[in-house]
């Protein structure tokens, strides 16, 4: 049976939660401990940098400012082990008045390269989809759920996803899209925290952040399997219908 919690203890881990609820993290998992193990906890202030908890609010308003703070407060980042391989860090780029977001799960090659999201084969694709729907990539926001690339473009793991999704929170509270579109697997399960299949998860809005999220393939799992574009199609068609948005009388799916 575990053992309980001084009032010390407890007090520390209250304000650990109470700023990881700042931050934007709502859910929080339990990991095993061995029996006879002491949970000891660090006051959050010795923990944490409380700049980026406080800082972004008081600017909330100027958009750019805003997102330049949060790209400060992420700074030469060093905070998961991500960092160690990366070439350079892939913030975001956009329309920072989107009403349309683009949530991937993080950089790959080209990407890293550049030091910007989906500039290389899957960020091709995903421009031939932003124009299907009849807009450009320009007037959309794109951003990744962490910002460093995985080694060999392996999946990120659960701790480096949430060691960096508060940034993404951020931005995404600064931009207020009225629609994000969660680009395959990684992406949908961390903003939604959920472990559920895609053919569970598409087909259907999600109420967050104050926008609506839906979720669709990953253009990079669509090079590997083209069948899927169709199905794309109709989860990109919902978000048309959303916005009112029409597209090219000569479109019928993305290629």
């Amino acid at each position: 049976m575990p053992k309980p919690l001084d009032p010390q203890t407890k007090k520390q881990l209250a304000a650990r939660v109470k700023y990881y609820k700042e931050m934007g993290i709502y859910d929080f998992y339990r990991r095993p401990v061995e029996e006879g193990v002491e949970l000891t906890l660090q006051p959050v202030a010795e923990t944490m940098p409380i700049k980026t908890q406080a800082s972004a609010l008081p600017i909330i308003g100027d958009k750019p400012s805003a997102l330049k703070l949060i790209r400060e407060d992420i700074g030469d980042c060093t905070r998961c082990r991500l960092h160690k391989g990366r070439t350079n860090l892939v913030f975001g780029v956009g329309n920072m008045n989107a009403d349309l977001m683009f949530v991937g799960e993080g950089p790959g090659a080209d990407e890293d390269a550049k030091g910007e999201p989906f500039v290389g084969r899957a960020g091709q694709l995903l421009n031939n989809m932003i124009s299907a729907m009849g807009i450009k990539r320009e007037d959309v926001y794109i951003a990744n759920v962490v910002k460093c690339r995985p080694p060999q473009n392996r999946t990120p793991e659960r701790d480096e996803c949430d060691t960096c999704s508060p940034f993404l929170m951020r931005q995404i509270d600064v931009i207020k899209p009225k629609a994000i579109v969660a680009l395959g697997a990684v992406a949908a399960k961390n903003l939604l925290a959920v472990n559920d299949s895609m053919a569970n998860l598409r087909g259907r809005w999600y109420d967050f952040r104050n926008s609506k999220l839906l979720v669709t393939y990953h253009p990079a799992y669509l090079l590997r399997d083209p069948r899927q574009k169709k199905e794309t199609w109709k989860d990109l068609q919902m978000a048309m219908k959303y916005l009112g948005l029409n597209p090219p009388a000569a479109k019928n799916t993305p290629e």
